[in-house]
């Protein structure tokens, strides 16, 4: 399989010092559909901060859509050259890292589904290496570099939404939390039904309009209920839902990915 891959740099580019948790280390960046299309800034973010811990970044230029949309509407013969495509892109990395748990969440438990649905042995065994090396943010850097405190500075109010793909499928637990303590600045306050769903869900939201309006509304009010200036997510996808609620409510709080927070330094 040949794979052409195009290496990224950030302002932020540094050689790798062997005393950084990451030295050495090769990582894919998987930047997922929405992130490439309205919120650059978080692959940015996450570029920037694993280079800071010395990891080498790499964007394969080939990668696309994980596929999600379609296999979560019942298309799956559509959503099988996604996952070519992916393989096609990652399968050659050891580690990839995406700032998105629904995305990863895709990778690992969708995508075998498909290349079974398929009837593809070979897609079947490729993907038994693709779904095991991608990580969330989070866990990669709490579960492969070992660090919960990157060196980051935030000196604002903020509260934490859990989304649903990373709590209940990644079962990302408290690495966010973990990590957002250690940031110098910051003041953490718990949001109240924090486990409910924000309601977007990919492709819940366009075909249960009015329950997934619902539980934003719900999800807004709690937000603001704790007087934050930022709610943060690991999902720009939950961001934008709750966002959109928060900010024709003239609210003022402001949506945050995580990694736009960890990246952040007190220099910057």
């Amino acid at each position: 399989m040949e794979v052409t891959m195009t290496t990224t740099t950030s302002p932020g580019t540094r050689a790798a010092s062997p005393g950084l948790p990451g030295a050495g280390m090769t990582v894919g960046l998987f930047i997922t559909c929405i992130n490439d299309v309205m919120f650059p800034q978080t692959g940015v973010a996450v570029t920037t901060l694993l280079e800071r811990l010395g990891c080498k970044v790499e964007f394969p230029r080939e990668q696309t859509c994980c596929g999600q949309m379609t296999t979560n509407t019942g298309y799956f013969d559509e959503g099988v050259p996604t996952v070519r495509q992916y393989v096609r892109a990652f399968g050659d990395y050891d580690y990839v890292v995406a700032p998105s748990g629904s995305c990863v969440a895709a990778v690992r438990d969708q995508h075998p589904m498909l290349a079974e649905h398929a009837g593809d042995t070979g897609l079947l065994k490729e993907i038994e290496h693709t779904s095991k090396t991608i990580y969330d943010l989070p866990e990669f850097l709490v579960d492969i570099l070992g660090v919960t405190d990157v060196g980051a500075y935030f000196p604002h109010r903020v509260t934490y939404h859990p989304s649903c793909h990373g709590k209940r499928l990644l079962g990302l637990g408290d690495r966010p939390y973990e990590l957002l303590k250690n940031v110098r600045g910051m003041t953490l306050v718990d949001l109240p039904m924090a486990e409910q769903c924000c309601g977007f869900g990919g492709t819940f939201c366009i075909k249960n309009p009015d329950m997934s309006a619902a539980m934003a509304n719900d999800k807004a009010r709690h937000v603001r209920e704790t007087e934050a200036e930022y709610v943060v997510a690991g999902d720009n996808s939950c961001l934008m839902n709750i966002g959109g609620v928060l900010s024709r409510q003239n609210s003022g709080v402001k949506p945050i990915h995580i990694a736009e927070i960890l990246a952040n330094t007190e220099e910057d």
